[in-house]
């Protein structure tokens, strides 16, 4: 089976560095403005922890992390070798 190359030239919108900050600096103020809503929102909390100053960002950030972490070993165990379906 003879492979076939074809060259892309489209130009995405995340091919520019600017659209990229533009996309960070964006994420940025949704997260300070989440932490500046914890001063006035009310939380109905479940469990005593919860009432931490920042719980939620930092329970989603320590999840997210475990869950690559988690990822990176699971690879580890279902990896197959690049020729699989060549053998």
């Amino acid at each position: 089976m003879s492979e076939h190359h074809t060259e892309d030239t489209r130009k995405y919108w995340l091919d520019e560095k600017r659209n990229v900050m533009k996309l960070v600096y964006g994420l940025a103020v949704i997260c300070g403005l989440s932490i500046v809503a914890e001063f006035f929102v009310h939380r109905h909390i479940d469990h005593p922890w919860e009432v931490l100053f920042g719980f939620y960002g930092v329970y989603g950030f320590g999840a997210c992390v475990i869950l690559v972490l988690l990822a990176k070993e699971l690879r580890k165990l279902i990896m197959r070798k690049e020729d699989y379906y060549d053998e």
